[in-house]
């Protein structure tokens, strides 16, 4: 895929190519009538001059009444000839016949003129060679090739050029929308540009940038608000079965039916949790002002989940040689961000699988890698895998599908770039970039 800004001076380049190709074809033709109309425009300007001459000095010094005259340059590519002629019709044409000077055959592009001097008849004859007139024609040919050679080159990377800075606008708006997270933060600043499509596209993206947050916001104050709605009923059913189970009077079968709710419950308020906790990171409620080191975290997280891992005969492991203080960031969500996607590679590896936690620098940045050796993901599934609801598998009880909806908030919320690389049937890699300025 090529850019707009190499693709326009592209197109003009092929279109220049198409034509200058287009002339070469027709160029020697060209040439050639170009030349030999010059040539005989020359001839004439020459017998003209000559019969002035003749006019001011008379005939007597060029030829007597039993001979002729004729004169050649020293390279024999012209000459001059007068004389009288074989018949008395008048001549006037132009002509290629050859001509033997010095006992040298020579093609010569001859004019041929008669006239009379007191009722005499002469022949004129001025004759410049082929060879010459080809020489010149090659010596036009190549310049007109350089000529088009060197326009072609210059006006490539003129094109260029001017094509860059015309799109410079939309390169700058580009660079607005890719420094987004979040269409609250879009910077609204016109762009400078004399060209109105551009104004009009940036204004159009201010406009949608506009309407995006407000659903956005309009989404936000639903979520936290069904949220706050949600965790009221929820506590309350949730203390009526405790209070119901807690009774000795029951029966087995109405038992196993009031736990059964109290972990569906358990599971709808965990969602919930997790819902809320994505808006209030989404409306920035939550303060960056902690200094940890990564590594502890990431440390803490292996000693939480170590049993988890050791009951489904999994080996969590870590080689944290390199660390971290981040500073100004909020360390219960960083907690909550590594702890959902190592907790997820748990659950996602087979039995006598493992799981290993990496930091180092990759690309002079900071970089945490989670691996492990599950069963990988398809094309579909890397594609909403940091989206809600989208990763949950259907057949299993555990778990809302949002944990790493959740990993993706806290990511963004402190600038760090998440992503994962899988191949289905070996396992998937989670990396954490960290920004340099951490």
């Amino acid at each position: 895929m090529l850019k707009l800004n190499f693709k326009l001076p592209l197109f003009n380049l092929i279109s220049k190519i198409a034509f200058t190709g287009l002339f070469l074809l027709l160029m020697p033709y060209i040439i050639e009538r170009i030349n030999l109309r010059q040539v005989d425009n020359d001839l004439v300007q020459k017998r003209e001059q000559v019969l002035s001459l003749i006019g001011d000095i008379g005939i007597e010094p060029f030829i007597t009444s039993d001979s002729s005259f004729g004169s050649f340059n020293i390279l024999k590519e012209e000459f001059i000839s007068i004389e009288k002629p074989v018949s008395d019709e008048d001549l006037n044409y132009i002509e290629v016949t050859s001509r033997i000077i010095e006992g040298e055959e020579i093609a010569y592009r001859v004019l041929n003129y008669s006239f009379k001097i007191d009722d005499q008849a002469f022949l004129l004859e001025i004759g410049k060679s082929l060879d010459s007139i080809f020489h010149t024609e090659r010596n036009i040919r190549n310049l007109m090739l350089v000529f088009l050679a060197f326009i072609i080159v210059i006006t490539f990377f003129t094109d260029t050029l001017y094509t860059r800075i015309l799109l410079t606008p939309l390169e700058r708006i580009k660079g607005k929308l890719k420094m987004i997270s979040d269409p609250s933060l879009f910077d609204r600043k016109p762009v400078k540009t004399s060209t109105s499509d551009f104004r009009r596209l940036d204004d159009a993206l201010c406009e949608v940038m506009e309407n995006i947050n407000l659903l956005f916001q309009k989404e936000k104050e639903i979520t936290v608000n069904i949220s706050h709605e949600l965790m009221t009923p929820i506590a309350v059913l949730r203390s009526k079965l405790e209070n119901l189970l807690s009774k000795e009077d029951l029966n087995l079968k109405t038992e196993e039916k009031i736990e059964d709710s109290l972990k569906t419950l358990q599971r709808l308020q965990s969602l919930v949790s997790s819902l809320l906790l994505i808006a209030r990171i989404e409306s920035n409620q939550y303060l960056r002002e902690d200094s940890f080191s990564v590594n502890d975290v990431l440390k803490e997280i292996v000693s939480e989940l170590y049993p988890i891992a050791e009951d489904a005969c999994v080996k969590l492991k870590h080689d944290l040689s390199i660390d971290l203080q981040m500073k100004e960031a909020n360390r219960s969500l960083i907690f909550s961000m590594f702890f959902n996607v190592v907790n997820n590679a748990i659950k996602n590896t087979p039995l006598g699988g493992q799981v290993i936690i990496y930091s180092l620098i990759d690309h002079e940045k900071y970089n945490v890698l989670v691996c492990d050796t599950g069963r990988g993901m398809t094309e579909s599934q890397k594609s909403t895998l940091f989206s809600r609801f989208k990763t949950r598998d259907r057949n299993s009880s555990e778990g809302t599908g949002i944990g790493l909806a959740i990993a993706k908030t806290i990511a963004d919320f402190h600038k760090i770039e998440i992503s994962a690389s899988s191949e289905l049937g070996k396992g998937t890699i989670f990396s954490f970039f960290f920004p340099e300025n951490s």
